[in-house]
């Protein structure tokens, strides 16, 4: 017996699916506006530098901490500097973006799983993210 729907019809033109596109990141890498979407996994021994495409309305990135390094920081660096706002939570407490150039996720002080999503309003990059350590992202503007 055929079961009728009667509802409304939802299209899922445009849907490009949960699993997303996933890349991991072994050295210096800088992206581009084509990687736009993705998820990247830091998986090295010692960290390096992500440098972010200039900012373009619509650009968004997740940074995800995916093996635990000890020698240097993972530092994600705006093209143009001084445009990373927003927070993200370290160990529970507020840690405030306000016109930086850089977000450090520490060596030493970094856990498996922590995280940044960047989103750009092509103006400025937003940043949000969670870090279960003490200093385990921090950001800067080293000038």
């Amino acid at each position: 017996m055929a079961t009728h729907f009667s509802g409304p019809v939802v299209s899922t033109a445009g849907f490009t699916g949960s699993t997303g596109s996933v890349e991991n990141i072994t050295g210096a890498k800088t992206l581009t506006a084509d990687d736009s979407g993705k998820t990247f996994f830091l998986n090295a021994a010692a960290g390096a530098a992500v440098t972010l495409p200039a900012v373009a309305a619509g650009l968004r990135f997740e940074i995800i901490v995916g093996a635990l390094f000890a020698t240097s920081n993972w530092v994600v660096s705006s093209a143009e500097g001084d445009n990373i706002d927003g927070s993200i939570e370290v160990a529970g407490a507020v840690v405030v973006a306000g016109a930086e150039d850089q977000v450090n996720f520490v060596a030493s002080a970094e856990a498996l799983g922590d995280r940044i999503f960047l989103i750009s309003d092509g103006v400025q990059w937003f940043v949000s993210g969670t870090a279960a350590l003490t200093g385990g992202i921090t950001v800067t503007d080293p000038a």
